[in-house]
């Protein structure tokens, strides 16, 4: 049994499903067509870093792809509820190429894997359409994993 959810697992309703292809489909490769269809033009992302736009978001997985060989974007655990879905996330690749989109600038390719696990919340319109999302995760270890040290341990 695999630790991620499928997008066509029955256990979980039409929205969560999207969601997860979505990941697959659009997040982990480049369709931009498909994120255009999936996002509200006016969503707005909260996280760790502030909040971002839709292109914004957009560009940082751009930035991601790049940088990030084999990069991928899984759900573990959905829950779904009225407007709302939370999710647990993990996006993971090979640091392969400069990554521009870090906090501190451009970072060296280390050749190492990378895998950040996110908690996310979503807020969708009543279109369906992605209109809301509020994200955690551990700044600081994905910047250790990038080979960035900012605390000695």
């Amino acid at each position: 049994m695999s630790e991620f959810i499928s997008p066509d697992d029955p256990a979980h309703d039409d929205r969560a499903r999207a969601l997860v292809r979505i990941g697959h489909e659009a997040i982990a490769v480049a369709n931009d067509a498909l994120l255009d269809e999936y996002f509200a033009e006016d969503f707005a992302f909260h996280g760790p870093a502030g909040d971002m736009t839709y292109p914004q978001l957009r560009a940082f997985f751009a930035s991601m792809r790049a940088a990030f060989e084999g990069f991928s974007c899984e759900r573990r655990t959905l829950v779904s509820e009225g407007d709302y879905i939370s999710a647990r996330t993990s996006m993971a690749g090979r640091f392969t190429a400069p990554f521009d989109a870090s906090p501190l600038g451009t970072l060296p390719p280390t050749g190492k894997p990378m895998r950040l696990e996110l908690i996310n919340v979503f807020r969708y319109r009543d279109d369906g359409r992605l209109a809301e999302e509020w994200v955690q995760y551990d700044n600081l270890a994905f910047l250790r994993q990038l080979g960035v040290d900012l605390v000695p341990r």
